[in-house]
């Protein structure tokens, strides 16, 4: 038995390494994503106030803060038995578009657009955002990181702070949307949606426009067949900050819809020893393993899960470009991991189209952004982090401070399919124990897709970002060792 080590997998937020084992005749038996380091909030946690937790939960990663911000105050109107004014609601709205603004963006320049833009095979030091400029233009490049900015501007404007914002309040929102500000955030998001026309532009040119991509996309090493899960407002359209969480099974068939409060009735978690990383799969379908089809439980989540459990954009530019993907794929539901990355795109249009909206909205400089809470209790915040759907369900007790809480982050949601995923893209690719560069860097693109954040799961700083492979002989005996 021979093992390939990919230590640490690069281009994702936090630290993981994937595993692939090939058997004497150089075939992959199995793969494995392992995240080796322990987090730890559920349970130091315990015993804050809960006032705080909105403020601790987004200093889970440095780059959803805004969705675990969100999702913990939206917990605490729960717990408190509160329901926010309407003029706050749509400031957490708008506030969250920047946030997927910033982070869409992020993700298709900086991590997984190079593998498509610059190429799979191209060597490790040009498939970054440097590699993208150089492909794309110097002005584009600026348009990037504008964007970016935007996103972040927005956040500030409403949250207090650009990265970890402080505005979130049981019953509503810290302070109101001045004037000048919301002039800002209306020039900005009109922006956005240009720059989010611009980058589905160049999707469909570099992309969809070479045959041998779109092969790879449609390819069996890039195909599973799970359920999907996304939030969904009164309509089934996808929505980020409110609704209920809508579940299809693999033929797009909608399987549950239920409220944040009942997550418990259909998600459960299931444990293994080789990971600090939970794997929750549907509690009437049950666990079966790592196997995919209407008889497992294993679903996904994130920008694919979203659209796949939807039945449409709720913005009139993104719903064009929503159903010119169903119709290039077939049909609902898309099956294709890396169709992840169109999906995100689309999302982007939508959330620069929904900011554009709300910051037209009359009611959004209202000042009247906050209800008083009531008695403290247990409650339940969903919101669509950029990665998937996120909960938060905190227990109070009779001091309003933490007597338990749960967290299951975006990534852990996608867990059991990331691995599934990296398995089938390594047996798809690798074959005779042949292994390159290029072939593991296509393995890799099977996670990369999901766009995984697993610093809500490990706070771990490696410092740098090599790639050492190791092959073993059936004896476990070490014939060669390659470092990136």
């Amino acid at each position: 038995m021979k093992k390939i080590l990919i230590d640490p997998i690069t281009r994702l937020e936090g630290h993981g390494k994937i595993a692939i084992f090939l058997n004497d005749a150089g075939e992959v038996e199995n793969a494995y994503l392992q995240v080796p380091e322990l987090r730890g909030f559920e349970r130091f946690c315990i015993g804050r106030k809960a006032e705080d937790m909105p403020l601790l939960t987004s200093r889970i990663c440095g780059v959803c803060p805004v969705a675990h911000h969100m999702a913990g105050t939206k917990a605490l109107d729960a717990a408190f038995n509160v329901e926010p004014p309407s003029a706050a609601k749509k400031l957490r709205e708008l506030m969250y578009c920047g946030y997927f603004i910033y982070d869409h963006t992020l993700h298709f320049y900086y991590l997984g657009g190079p593998d498509f833009v610059v190429g799979p095979d191209v060597p490790p030091e040009k498939r970054n955002v440097i590699g993208v400029i150089e492909k794309a233009g110097l002005e584009i490049g600026k348009e990037v990181i504008k964007h970016r900015a935007y996103g972040q501007r927005i956040t500030e404007l409403i949250g207090g702070k650009a990265t970890h914002p402080v505005c979130g309040l049981p019953g509503g929102m810290s302070k109101p949307l001045k004037e000048e500000e919301r002039q800002e955030i209306e020039k900005m998001a009109e922006s956005s949606v240009k720059f989010a026309q611009f980058s589905l532009k160049l999707f469909h040119d570099i992309v969809l426009g070479n045959s041998k991509y779109v092969d790879l996309i449609k390819s069996n090493a890039y195909t599973l067949k799970t359920y999907y899960m996304g939030t969904v407002d009164e309509n089934n359209k996808v929505n980020f900050y409110d609704g209920k969480v809508r579940v299809v099974d693999p033929s797009g068939k909608e399987f549950v819809k239920f409220e944040p409060k009942d997550y418990l009735n259909h998600i459960v978690e299931h444990v293994e020893e080789w990971t600090y990383v939970k794997f929750p799969y549907l509690k009437k379908v049950g666990w079966k393993g790592y196997v995919d089809g209407a008889d497992s439980g294993v679903y996904r989540v994130g920008p694919l899960g979203r659209l796949n459990a939807s039945e449409g954009m709720a913005t009139p530019l993104a719903q064009e470009e929503y159903k010119v993907m169903y119709k290039t794929f077939g049909g609902k539901p898309v099956h294709s991991t890396l169709a992840f990355h169109w999906a995100r795109l689309i999302e982007l249009l939508y959330a620069a189209e929904r900011a554009l909206e709300l910051s037209r909205d009359p009611e959004i400089t209202s000042k009247e952004v906050r209800n008083k809470p009531g008695e403290p209790s247990e409650g339940v915040g969903i919101v669509e982090a950029a990665r998937g759907t996120l909960i938060h369900h905190y227990i109070l007790d009779k001091d309003a401070l933490i007597k338990d809480l749960n967290l299951i982050v975006a990534t852990t949601n996608n867990a059991p399919a990331i691995n599934m995923s990296i398995r089938d893209a390594a047996k798809g690719l690798i074959h005779g124990g042949k292994v390159d560069q290029g072939l593991l860097n296509m393995v890799e693109m099977a996670f990369r897709a999901y766009d995984p954040c697993f610093g809500c799961a490990t706070h771990f700083a490696v410092g740098q970002m090599p790639m050492t492979i190791e092959i073993y002989d059936n004896k476990k005996k070490l014939l060669r060792t390659v470092q990136r």
